[in-house]
């Protein structure tokens, strides 16, 4: 498979970058944002991204870091789902703790954020008890955003408990955004210099990449992945002010960061950074190898997004809008759906054959199949691209009919639709 990113290098960078920010307080709480495993925005992206390298790169100080985990009360009671696993964030909680522990990774602590009495909290915490894992209720910060001496005293930090940490390294880390990770490290902050502890804030984002033009490929394709929390990559105006830099960064760290600069200033006297990009490490930019086959894959991601959008706004995921704010930014690089040849391919297909059809990359070859009275067209495509992989000829079945007279009556027994074609999941199950 064709890379344009080393692995290898960003392990070795990144670990530098981490250990000089870690030397720089007693203790370094470093929010961990995007996905911690099953990274495959960026594996997309960035073919070479390995999508656990996060695994990995903690791996490299586990003997020094510790994880707490954050989840929001509200995505608790409303059972909140990640789509790309379509398991609630509470599941993702139980299934982090259950992957670090197997990598030897400390996680002894989990905070439920903006607490206020919602219902399958308590249910939750028990849960946690099981695991043997410490959970601690925040609750929501007297006085944010605008009170800084309120946020920054007993009343507003100081309110919530102090989460028990025993390395220089805790990383703080969620199954999805908004769940509270910053405001868990500024209040473990304000508790630690209570304490006579100079601990320090950073923050570790893969996307936007800081040191990649504003409008290039893989930025905006972050833009796609975001469109539904409407996060909008920027330059960062005050890094650009301070240093003379241009550097990209996203429209809610570049909000908040005149408030989080005063607190942190208010916590520690001390002015640390100047701007957003001061406070993270990610070394990701340095490590791309071909920028090219890089902006090639992020465009493919993109028009990748815009069919997503549309296939989760039929199912009331989404508003009108997300696809709309997609279509918008592949006009920004002159995309349209076409530019992905295996989109035109599926459309070639649809017009000479006048069916629903699909098509599949494999190395440079393209497999293209389309609805029939048996099969679906990602059905058709599927046993398609198998007969190719395997040299097969085309006029052998696959499939059983003895198989299949099974499932066809089965289907027809308990389906109310009028076709009864097998999607992938059945002839998945009736090959094997």
């Amino acid at each position: 498979m064709k890379k344009c990113f080393d692995c290898k290098k960003y392990i070795k960078l990144q670990k530098s970058k981490i250990k000089e920010r870690i030397k720089m307080f007693d203790k370094l709480y470093l929010e961990f944002g995007g996905k911690l495993i099953d990274d495959y925005h960026a594996a997309r992206v960035l073919p070479g991204f390995e999508p656990d390298i996060k695994i990995k790169l903690l791996q490299e100080f586990k003997k020094d870091a510790e994880v707490v985990l954050c989840i929001n009360a509200n995505d608790i009671e409303e059972n909140k789902i990640r789509h790309d696993r379509m398991i609630s964030y509470q599941s993702e909680i139980f299934r982090l703790i259950e992957y670090f522990r197997s990598k030897e990774i400390t996680i002894n602590n989990v905070v439920i954020t903006l607490y206020n009495n919602q219902q399958g909290v308590q249910g939750f915490v028990n849960k946690l008890k099981d695991y043997n894992v410490k959970s601690y209720i925040h609750t929501f910060t007297l006085g944010y955003p605008t009170d800084v001496e309120t946020i920054v005293s007993d009343r507003g930090y100081g309110a919530n408990p102090y989460i028990e940490t025993t390395k220089p390294l805790v990383v703080v880390s969620a199954p999805g955004a908004c769940s509270g990770k910053l405001a868990t490290c500024l209040s473990q902050l304000y508790h630690e210099y209570k304490k006579g502890v100079k601990a320090g804030y950073a923050k570790f984002e893969t996307f936007p990449v800081w040191d990649l033009p504003l409008k290039h490929p893989v930025n905006i394709a972050y833009e796609a992945a975001t469109a539904d929390i409407d996060d909008k990559n920027m330059i960062d105006y005050f890094h650009l002010e301070k240093y003379g830099v241009t550097a990209v960064n996203y429209n809610r760290d570049l909000e908040v960061f005149p408030i989080l600069k005063n607190i942190l200033y208010k916590i520690s006297s001390k002015e640390i950074y100047n701007s957003p990009t001061d406070m993270g490490v990610n070394v990701i930019g340095k490590c791309i190898t071909d920028n090219e086959y890089a902006c090639k894959c992020a465009n493919d991601e993109i028009i990748r997004r815009y069919f997503k959008s549309l296939v989760d706004f039929k199912k009331g995921l989404v508003s009108c809008e997300v696809p709309k704010k997609i279509k918008l930014l592949m006009n920004e690089l002159n995309l349209d759906e076409n530019s992905r040849l295996v989109v035109k391919k599926a459309n070639d297909k649809l017009n000479s054959s006048h069916f629903p059809s699909a098509s599949i990359m494999i190395g440079k070859k393209i497999v293209c199949g389309r609805q029939t009275e048996l099969l679906s067209p990602v059905s058709s495509t599927i046993i398609n691209a198998i007969k190719y992989l395997t040299k097969i000829p085309d006029n052998v079945y696959l499939l059983s009919p003895s198989v299949l007279d099974g499932i066809f009556r089965l289907k027809k027994n308990t389906s109310y639709k009028t076709s009864y074609c097998l999607n992938l999941q059945e002839v998945l199950i009736a090959l094997s």
